[in-house]
């Protein structure tokens, strides 16, 4: 049997094109088992909260101090703020309509405060393990916490495009109580 130059120019490349398929699908399966140490902390978040995101991109930022990067969480974390204030406020009038203006600002105050609220709820999740600071910025401090914790609401709101989705998100995390976040 007599074969073409056609056919044994098309061979080799036919060869190189297979080989060079494994090679990177060894390489793809590689880089997902050998992930780092701050992607695996994110997957746990997630599953901590109840909630994947479409882009983990928004996670890793609200995860992301100002002192670690331009890219940060600080935008993130007023959103979620007030994201935070808005389901708090939402909750309180539908359990209550006639709850006086004075009593449901403090209880939003309660819920917003870094100290009692916010950085517990931060802390119970882990968040201070998380956080990407600087190496002279102390990832334990309250606000620091804090505004990683609203900046995963604001992700989640950015995320989904719907604020309302944060804020189950964060009544799950929270438990509906002061300073109570749900064991993890």
């Amino acid at each position: 049997m007599k074969l073409r130059p056609f056919t044994l120019y098309l061979l080799p490349v036919l060869v190189i094109a297979i080989s060079s398929s494994f090679q990177v699908r060894a390489a793809n399966d590689q880089r997902f088992k050998t992930s780092s140490p701050f992607a695996t902390a994110l997957e746990t978040l997630q599953k901590q909260i109840g909630y994947t995101f479409k882009s983990i991109g928004l996670l890793r930022r609200a995860m992301t101090h100002s002192s670690f990067s331009e890219e940060n969480n600080r935008a993130l974390g007023i959103l979620g703020g007030y994201v935070i204030d808005t389901s708090v406020s939402l909750r309180l009038l539908n359990k209550d309509i006639d709850i006086s203006p004075k009593d449901l600002n403090r209880r939003v105050s309660e819920t917003s405060n870094v100290e009692i609220s916010c950085a517990v709820d931060g802390m119970h999740l882990g968040l201070q393990k998380v956080v990407r600071v600087s190496p002279k910025t102390n990832s334990t401090v309250p606000a620091v916490v804090c505004g990683a914790f609203r900046a995963i609401f604001g992700a989640i709101a950015v995320d989904t495009g719907k604020c309302d989705d944060a804020g189950d998100v964060f009544f799950r995390v929270h438990s509906g109580e002061v300073g109570k976040a749900l064991p993890f």
